[in-house]
């Protein structure tokens, strides 16, 4: 799956290693074939994405910012 609106190198498919859920914000780290990408998003964007360890996601990558889209 690639995002359209998006260039494909700056995305990053893998699977999430580790959540450090924090209150507000949370630290999502993402397995990839290039190393591991970290994603600070909202606790609540990781329970409405239904993000766990071993979910398959997509981290697009933009400047600084790194987001992250389920598959």
């Amino acid at each position: 799956m690639a995002i359209q609106a998006i260039n494909v190198r700056n995305q990053f498919r893998g699977r999430v290693k580790e959540i450090i859920r924090g209150e507000v914000v949370s630290e999502v780290d993402v397995e990839t074939s290039s190393g591991i990408v970290t994603s600070v998003i909202t606790t609540r964007s990781v329970d409405e994405l239904g993000l766990k360890p071993g979910s398959e996601v997509v981290a697009l990558v933009k400047s600084t910012e790194v987001s992250i889209a389920t598959l």
